[in-house]
């Protein structure tokens, strides 16, 4: 009995010892990619205080442009209304071939000549 206490005890440090080795690792690589997501956070920092400087002026005219909106579209309006409208051509005709068109050969193939009779339909 104190055989298999001691080999369960032995068992359960061993089971305990890889648990924390393979824990470790996982996290020695999440530290890894951390570091490298902070020298990249580091360097989207240092590109945006070139451009820090001049957002202030891009607002101010986004501002203006948004401001002048409304006028243009009510210029779009009136130049909209003041126009008649043009009357409505009949849409051209298909093209069709210098030489006519040809007799498709796929109604005799099921026997259908289109210039007879339908079977069971008036004429």
């Amino acid at each position: 009995m104190v055989i298999l206490s001691v080999i369960d005890i032995v068992l359960l440090i061993a089971g305990l010892a890889f648990y924390l080795f393979w824990v470790g690792s996982l996290l020695g690589n999440i530290a890894t990619n951390l570091e490298e997501c902070a020298d990249t956070v580091g360097e989207i920092n240092s590109h945006a205080a070139v451009i820090a400087p001049g957002v202030g002026h891009i607002n101010q005219t986004g501002a203006v442009v948004a401001g002048a909106l409304p006028l243009l579209y009510s210029m779009a309006e009136g130049i909209v209304a003041g126009v008649a409208p043009v009357a409505a051509e009949r849409p051209a005709r298909p093209a069709r071939p210098a030489a006519g068109t040809r007799r498709s050969r796929l109604h005799d193939a099921v026997g259908y000549a289109p210039g007879e009779p339908i079977a069971g339909r008036p004429s």
